[in-house]
């Protein structure tokens, strides 16, 4: 992988005492949770609660699925400031999103995620080709090399994770606190290093909702495959945008909800 779980960064976790059910004092690890407030020019966007291990990919990514920022707009820089718990990204063009910022919904992402109003009429726009195919010997393949790679879900529990993949193979695996800051994180990663989504499959730990169907037809990944369940939502834009969303993908089973077609 590109990018995987790092278990030996010490700032991600912190050890507690604690008691076990026999009421033995114990020492376990757990996740650190840290604000980050994002500025997008001199306009202050969002406060996130993150594990803040990739803070200038989470921005970008964040503006990217929120359509603050398109793949084209040319940044001039991404600054993270430790001190002030702030990261700024600056674009060349001017921008203002005071009107935009004033119609959000609350989203069910962990430690809150949110979505603005235009995102759903560009959703309404968009559907995806049926060109890509996904063989079921991948879907087992990339559940098991997930499931298996050390990570901080494993160490210490409390986050999710998120890995873009190309066929059986998992390229960059991210987790956070929130599923909606982990594929964020992969939102900017592709951006910054130019990846296309075309040919990609989106892996993630946590529940399909609808928020994750969104970022998901945002980034323009066809085909998306989870652990767990799904909300009806989650499956109605699926289908609209004729993604295909695989869930409860566990050992030699899964659950096909919206574009099984694309299934070989």
């Amino acid at each position: 992988m590109k990018i995987k779980p790092n278990l030996e960064n010490s700032s991600l976790t912190r050890k507690i005492f604690g008691l076990d059910e026999y009421l033995k004092r114990k020492k376990i690890d757990v996740i650190e949770e840290k604000p980050i407030t994002l500025y997008l020019n001199s306009q202050e966007i969002v406060t996130m609660m993150t594990i803040n291990d990739f803070p200038e990919y989470l921005a970008l990514g964040y503006l990217l699925n929120q359509n603050m920022i398109t793949k084209t707009t040319k940044i001039e820089s991404v600054e993270y400031y430790a001190d002030l718990k702030t990261v700024v990204v600056r674009t060349k063009k001017l921008t203002n999103f005071e009107a935009k910022l004033k119609k959000k919904t609350i989203t069910s992402g962990c430690a809150q995620g949110t979505v603005f109003g235009d995102i759903m009429d560009n959703l309404k726009k968009f559907k995806f080709k049926n060109s890509f195919k996904i063989k079921k010997s991948w879907i087992y393949d990339l559940s098991k090399k997930i499931n298996l790679t050390p990570s901080l879900y494993l160490k210490a529990g409390a986050i999710h994770g998120c890995v873009l993949c190309v066929k059986n193979k998992p390229l960059i695996y991210m987790e956070d606190v929130g599923r909606h800051n982990a594929i964020d994180k992969i939102a900017g990663y592709m951006k910054v290093k130019k990846i296309s989504p075309a040919n990609k499959i989106f892996y993630t730990t946590g529940r399909l909702t609808s928020e994750m169907v969104m970022k998901s037809v945002q980034m323009r990944i066809p085909i998306v495959i989870s652990r767990s369940g799904f909300t009806a939502w989650g499956v109605d834009l699926a289908r609209q945008a004729n993604l295909t969303l695989i869930g409860r993908a566990k050992g030699k089973k899964f659950f096909v909800l919206s574009g099984e077609h694309r299934i070989e």
